[in-house]
């Protein structure tokens, strides 16, 4: 993907990003996320209604390492679907965090609960 390409996505409105999130999720059948070198993944903190933790997420290694370019301690890690459908979903339902679908370059991001998406993350699914 050129930096045209991956520019231009960035640039799409968050419920934009989301979708196209689902889509490259459902086709790749990998999410990616950001560790530190201490393996640990990034988790955010959103300050806007009440605050609330949240994990971000994107749909390709590039649109995550684009997201951490100023940030050397981090590096993207794919998830296989089934695992982040299976245990990363519950987990984190459990422990009350959020999820960041494809934060842009903007700090814009689509926030949901780990329900909602593993629904519409099915969802997806079942078109292929």
């Amino acid at each position: 993907m050129t930096t045209e390409e991956l520019q231009a996505i960035f640039a799409l409105d968050c419920e934009a990003r989301y979708e196209y999130f689902l889509d490259l999720a459902g086709e790749e059948r990998e999410v990616w996320i950001l560790i530190n070198s201490e393996e640990h993944f990034l988790k955010l903190h959103a300050e806007d209604q009440g605050g609330f933790e949240y994990l971000p997420i994107w749909p390709s290694a590039a649109f995550a390492e684009a997201y951490a370019a100023d940030d050397s301690d981090l590096a993207a890690k794919s998830i296989p679907l089934p695992q982040f459908l299976n245990r990363w979903l519950p987990g984190l339902d459990k422990d009350d965090i959020e999820v960041g679908v494809f934060p842009g370059l903007d700090k814009s991001v689509w926030i949901t609960e780990p329900t909602e998406l593993e629904k519409d993350l099915r969802d997806e699914l079942s078109r292929f």
